[in-house]
């Protein structure tokens, strides 16, 4: 009776030290991946606001931390610049958020101790393209990173008299325009995906 016994205590604590085992190794296997995969947003994010160059009717917040009065959203005006209290105009078309940040905060030491900014685009208004003829929705179009000539169609639409197959677009580069054909029938089709190419600023998309 007493080996029945000891056998079941010994049992019992190595059943014990298994799950003591398994708890211990699970919570660690399972938080490693969100970690990394938040790492990886993160990274994604300050990527893409460091590539962004800010541009002529933009809108951007401007925050100096403790200084409130220094702190609101502006817009960037069609000579580029900004107007800030303290420091009067400056410079924001053609330099990224970043490059903003520490031009500003250089030119705060002049006023405010160790001066902490944070730039943030709210509005992109600086790069758009134009889509023009049969579709539902002309004009001017907010250009998302990385849009493509299909994505920008499908925001537009089509009316019924458009003819997909005679799309084309109008490019400026160097001060020479480009016409570059779209067949849309075939695009959809998975056929010729070199003609699907990213739009940039300034391109506008003709649907005849």
């Amino acid at each position: 009776m007493k080996k029945v016994i000891g056998i079941a205590v010994l049992l019992g604590i190595s059943l014990a030290a298994v799950a003591a085992l398994a708890q211990t190794a699970d919570p660690k296997a399972n938080a490693e991946p969100p970690a990394a995969k938040a790492d990886e947003m993160r990274d994604a994010n300050q990527t893409d606001s460091s590539d962004y160059v800010i541009g002529a009717d933009d809108t951007l917040h401007i925050s100096v931390w403790k200084e409130p009065e220094l702190s609101e959203t502006l817009p960037v005006r069609p000579d580029g610049k900004i107007s800030m209290p303290l420091l009067n105009d400056v410079t924001a078309a053609g330099l990224t958020p970043l490059q903003l940040k520490d031009s500003i905060t250089e030119k705060l030491k002049k006023y405010v101790a160790d001066p902490r900014v944070t730039v943030v685009v709210t509005g992109m208004n600086s790069r758009r393209v134009f889509v023009t003829g049969e579709v539902n929705h002309t004009g001017p179009m907010n250009l998302l990173p990385h849009m493509t000539m299909l994505q920008a169609l499908a925001q537009a639409g089509f009316t019924q008299f458009a003819n997909p197959k005679a799309i084309y677009l109008l490019r400026t580069e160097n001060g020479k325009q480009q016409k570059i054909p779209f067949n849309y029938k075939e695009v959809v089709k998975g056929n010729h995906p070199e003609q699907n190419i990213e739009l940039k600023p300034g391109d506008t998309i003709v649907v005849p």
